[in-house]
C-alpha cells in the first residue's frame, strides 16, 4: 500500500457492506494504522493503543472527527499521550485561514485526567516543562486554575498585568489549594526577586502577601473575590486576545460590558496607530468596536481617536459621530457608516436624513434596497412635487449643498428663497458608448430620484439631459410607464444609448431586442453578450417580429469597426446571412482560410441575391483566383448555383473535414478552432463513426471532446481513456460532468483506467451542491463492487493492489480481483 493510496482504502472500507469491511480493515491493519497516523498526528503505536483491537475500532476511528479524537486521547490522563496530542494539535488539518485548528478544549482535557503523582509530567520532557517552553499565552490560560502549582505560577507570571483581578485571584485561590499559603509566599518573592521583571500588578502581590499570612488564605481571597465576574473562559480568552492585537471577530456569548469598561480603564487598551505589528500603542479598542452591541462610549473613543479606520471595522457608528467635528472635517466614510448604521437601526433614517451632510454624499451612500430608507426619502421628495424646475433646481444646487438631504429638498422647493432656478438640465451631456456609470451628483441624484412617485417621474423625465436618460435606463430599474414617457420625450437615441453596455438585465435585453430598431440592434451586437443565435439572425435580416430586411448600414458599421482580434467570430456569425451588405463586409474583412467557408459565403449570397450579387463579391478581389474564375463560369449555367451547392458539399464531405481534422495543428488554433472558428458544421455522427473504426487521430479526438456541442455517444466512446485530471485547466471529462453531457455512473461504468475515473469522480463530486450525486453514485459503486468482490476481504485486498495501476474500467477491476482470488475451475 502506497501512501497516495489511502484514499482508495478509506473509499473501499466505506463501499464494503460493514462485516466485510471489518474484515478488510483488519487485515489492511499496518496501512490503516498509518492513513490514522498521519490522520491524528500521533504515532502508530499509540494510535492503536487507543483505538483498540478488531477492524471495527480502527474503522470507527477512521470517521472520527479528528480534534475529537485528540480529545478523547488526551481524557486518558496517560502523560505521554498527553505530551503527544499536544504536539498534535496543530498537525490535523488547516482550519478556514489556513493555520494550525485551534483545540481550546485539549488542555484543560489534559489538566482534569492528569494524575499530579505521576512524575512523567514534570520530567524534562514532560507536558509541563513543555508547556512552559512553548505554549502562548492565550494556550495557557486553563493552566491558570489546572492541578500543577509551577504551570499556575508560571501562567500567573506571564499574565499577571492583563488579568482582571478576580481572575488573578482565582489563580492565587488555586496556588493556596496546591501548595498551601507557603507556596503563596514563595510565589511572591519569586517574582520580587526576578531581576529587571516588571510584574505590573503591585496590588495583587501585596494581597497574596497578606493571604499568605492570614490564618485561612483560601477563605481572605475568596472574601475579597467580586462574585460572578469573569466566570466565563470564553469571555477571558477573547480579553486576553484583543491584548494581544488578534481578537475574535465576535463577541463571546453573554459578554459583560461593564467588565470590559472597568478593564479598559484599569488598563486602556490603547487608541494609537492601527497599522504597526507589534507596536504597544496599537489600536487594540477598535477590536471590540467590531462586536455587536459595543457601548457607545467604547465606540466614540475609538472613533476619535481613529475615525477612518473606526467607521470601516465597527459593526455602526452612534449617530453623534456622524454630526460631529470629525465629520465636519471629511474624515467619516460615509460609504461604510449609512448602510451598516441605518440597517441595524443604530442611526435612525429620518435623523440622517435631516441632520448629516453633506447631501450629495448622503445620497449617494443610503441602502436604497433597504424599504424604510426608501420610504422616507420618498416623504421628503413629495415637497418637489411634480414641478420640473424644483427638480432640476434640486440637481443644480447639489453638489454645492453643504446641508443635509431635507434641506437641500426645502431649499430647491422654496421659490421665494431669491435664488436663480433652473427650468432646463444644467450643463447637459450626451450619452457615452459604451455606457459608464454615474458618478458625484449625478449617481446621487439618479438614486434619489428613483424613490420618488411614478407621477413625479414621468413629469420629470422630459427633460433629462441624453446622460442622465442613459443612466437611468441603463443603471435605474424605471417602471414601464417611465420608460415609455422617456422614449416618448427622447425617441430612438435613449434607447440606443441603454443597448451600449454589456450589463442589461434579461428583461432589459428581451424589451430591446423586440424593438428591431436598427441603432439598438447595432449597438446590441457591439456592446452586449448575445449568443450566437441572435448575432445570426441580426446579420440574417430576420425580424424578432416576424418578416425579413436588408441588413441596415447600422449594423454594418459596427462589423466594419469590429476587433478582429478578440471578436473575429462575430463576422463568422453572417457567413450564412446572404445579405449583399453583411457578406461584402466579411469578404473584405476577413481572410477565410477554409474553402467550405468560401463556398458557404458565395451559395448564401447567390440564393438570396443572385448572380450579380455574387459577381459584386468576386469583384472585391479577396477571394483565390481560381474560385473566382471557377464561380464566374457558373454564374453563367442555368444550373450554376446547384454545381455551387454540390462544391460545398464536397468540401463539407465527412472525409475530407476528417484528413483535415487528423492534420497536425502546428502553431496555432487547433484544427478544430480553424473550422468551427469559420462556420463549418461538423458531422458527430460520421466523427463518432471514425473514432471507433480508429480512423481519429487521439489530438483530434480530444479536440472534440472539449467542443461544447459535443455528444454524448462520441464522449461515453472516449472514456475508456481518460485523461490526467488537469491542475490548471478542467479536463474534457470534468467539462462534460459539469454541463451535464456525462454523468458521475457514466463515469463508473466506461472511465479508464480505473485510478484516473476516481480521481475524476472525488474531484467533481467535492461539493456540497452535489451531495445527492455523491450518495446515488456511492450506493451505485457499492452494488457494483460487491456483485463482483463479494464479502471476501483478500478480493477487497487484491482490488486495492491493482487499482493504482490497473488499466481497464472499474468493473474490469473487480472482475479482475475476484478472478485472482477465486480462480475458475
Amino acid at each position: 500500500m502506497i501512501h497516495r493510496s489511502a484514499p482508495h482504502l478509506r473509499l473501499a472500507l466505506r463501499l464494503a457492506a460493514p462485516d466485510t469491511a471489518d474484515a478488510l480493515a483488519e487485515r489492511q491493519r499496518p496501512e490503516l494504522l498509518a492513513v490514522l497516523s498521519d490522520r491524528f498526528g500521533l504515532p502508530e503505536e499509540m494510535v492503536e493503543s487507543l483505538t483498540g483491537p478488531g477492524g471495527a475500532a480502527l474503522r470507527t476511528a477512521l470517521d472520527e472527527d479528528p480534534q475529537a479524537f485528540l480529545i478523547r486521547a488526551a481524557e486518558t490522563g496517560d502523560p505521554a499521550i498527553a505530551r503527544a496530542v499536544w504536539q498534535a494539535r496543530y498537525r490535523i488539518g488547516p482550519n478556514s485561514t489556513g493555520r494550525g485548528r485551534d483545540l481550546p478544549e485539549l488542555l484543560p482535557a489534559i489538566l482534569r485526567a492528569a494524575d499530579i503523582t505521576d512524575p512523567r509530567w514534570g520530567a524534562e520532557d514532560g507536558l509541563v516543562t513543555l508547556l512552559q517552553d512553548e505554549a502562548t499565552a492565550i494556550e495557557l490560560l486553563p493552566a491558570l486554575t489546572g492541578p500543577f502549582p509551577q504551570l499556575v505560577s508560571h501562567t500567573l507570571v506571564r499574565l499577571a498585568r492583563f488579568l482582571p483581578m478576580p481572575v488573578a485571584i482565582d489563580a492565587g485561590i488555586a496556588l493556596v489549594q496546591l501548595a498551601t499559603g507557603e507556596g503563596l509566599l514563595a510565589f511572591v518573592r519569586g517574582v520580587e526577586q526576578l531581576p529587571d521583571f516588571d510584574f505590573g500588578r503591585p496590588e495583587l502581590l501585596d494581597l497574596m502577601r497578606e493571604a499568605a499570612a492570614a490564618a485561612d488564605p483560601e477563605a481572605f481571597l475568596r472574601e475579597r473575590r467580586p462574585a460572578g465576574e469573569w466566570t466565563g473562559p470564553e469571555a477571558l480568552k477573547a480579553l486576553l486576545q484583543v491584548r494581544e492585537g488578534n481578537g475574535p471577530w465576535s463577541a463571546p456569548a453573554g459578554l459583560d460590558w461593564e467588565l470590559i469598561r472597568r478593564e479598559h480603564a484599569r488598563l486602556p487598551f490603547g487608541t494609537g496607530p492601527s497599522g504597526g505589528r507589534g507596536r504597544r500603542d496599537a489600536n487594540r479598542l477598535i477590536q471590540l468596536t467590531r462586536w455587536e452591541g459595543c457601548p457607545d462610549d467604547l465606540l466614540m473613543e475609538c472613533f476619535r481617536a481613529d475615525p477612518m479606520t473606526t467607521t470601516r471595522v465597527a459593526t455602526a457608528l452612534p449617530f453623534e459621530a456622524l454630526v460631529g467635528p470629525e465629520a465636519a472635517a471629511g474624515k467619516v466614510p460615509l460609504d461604510d457608516a449609512l448602510g451598516k448604521g441605518i440597517r441595524t437601526g443604530r442611526l435612525p433614517v429620518d435623523r440622517v436624513l435631516a441632520e448629516v451632510r453633506p447631501a450629495a454624499e448622503v445620497l449617494s451612500e443610503l441602502p436604497y434596497d433597504h424599504e424604510p430608507t426608501r420610504k422616507a426619502l420618498a416623504g421628503l421628495l413629495d415637497r418637489l412635487g411634480t414641478d420640473p424646475v424644483n427638480w432640476l433646481t434640486c440637481y443644480a444646487r447639489m453638489g454645492r449643498a453643504r446641508g443635509s438631504v431635507a434641506e437641500l429638498i426645502e431649499d430647491a422647493a422654496s421659490p421665494a428663497s431669491g435664488k436663480k432656478r433652473n427650468t432646463t438640465w444644467p450643463r447637459p451631456l450626451e450619452a457615452v458608448f459604451p455606457a459608464t456609470p454615474p458618478e458625484a451628483s449625478r449617481a446621487a441624484f439618479l438614486s434619489m430620484f428613483q424613490c420618488a412617485s411614478e407621477e413625479a417621474q414621468i413629469a420629470v423625465v422630459p427633460h433629462f439631459d441624453a446622460r442622465a436618460v442613459q443612466h437611468l435606463l441603463v443603471h435605474g430599474d424605471p417602471a414601464p410607464a417611465v420608460r415609455d414617457a422617456v422614449v416618448a420625450a427622447h425617441g430612438v437615441p435613449a434607447l440606443a444609448s441603454q443597448a451600449a453596455t454589456g450589463s442589461l438585465s434579461p428583461e432589459k435585453l428581451a424589451y430591446l431586442l423586440d424593438l428591431d430598431e436598427p441603432q439598438v440592434d447595432a449597438n446590441l451586437f457591439f456592446h452586449c453578450r448575445l449568443d450566437e443565435g441572435e448575432r445570426e439572425r441580426m446579420l440574417a435580416g430576420r425580424l424578432r417580429g416576424g418578416g425579413t430586411r436588408t441588413v441596415p448600414e447600422e449594423l454594418l458599421r459596427v462589423l466594419r469597426e469590429t476587433n478582429l482580434g478578440h471578436y473575429r467570430r462575430r463576422l463568422v456569425a453572417g457567413l450564412e446571412s446572404g445579405d449583399l451588405g453583411v457578406a461584402r463586409t466579411i469578404a473584405e474583412r476577413l481572410n477565410l482560410r477554409i474553402p467550405a467557408a468560401r463556398l458557404r459565403l458565395l451559395v448564401a449570397v447567390w440564393e438570396r441575391g443572385g448572380p450579380d450579387a455574387v459577381r459584386e463579391i468576386l469583384a472585391l478581389d479577396r477571394l483565390p483566383v481560381t474560385l473566382r474564375r471557377q464561380t464566374e463560369k457558373l454564374l453563367a449555367l442555368p444550373d450554376g448555383l446547384d454545381r455551387l451547392r454540390d462544391r460545398l458539399a464536397a468540401e463539407e464531405a465527412p472525409e475530407k473535414l476528417l484528413a483535415f481534422l487528423n492534420k497536425a495543428p502546428g502553431y496555432g488554433n487547433s484544427q478544430l478552432d480553424k473550422l468551427t472558428g469559420e462556420g463549418v458544421p461538423l458531422p458527430w455522427p460520421e466523427l463518432i463513426a471514425a473514432h471507433r473504426s480508429g480512423a481519429l487521430t487521439p489530438r483530434a479526438a480530444e479536440d472534440l471532446a472539449e467542443h461544447p456541442d459535443s455528444p454524448r455517444e462520441l464522449l461515453l466512446a472516449l472514456l475508456p481513456n481518460t485523461p490526467e485530471g488537469g491542475r490548471y485547466h478542467s479536463s474534457w471529462p470534468q467539462l462534460a460532468l459539469q454541463h451535464g453531457t456525462l454523468t458521475p455512473e457514466d463515469v463508473l461504468t466506461h472511465a479508464a483506467p480505473a485510478h484516473r475515473g476516481l480521481a475524476l469522480l472525488r474531484r467533481e463530486l467535492n461539493s456540497a451542491e452535489r451531495k445527492a450525486d455523491r450518495q446515488e453514485l456511492r450506493e451505485r459503486a457499492a452494488a457494483l463492487a460487491a456483485e463482483h468482490l463479494g464479502t471476501d476481504p483478500e478480493a477487497w485486498a487484491v482490488c486495492l493492489q491493482l487499482l493504482p495501476t490497473f488499466a481497464g474500467t472499474f468493473t474490469e477491476l473487480f472482475e479482475t480481483a475476484a478472478a485472482i482470488v477465486r480462480p475458475p475451475a
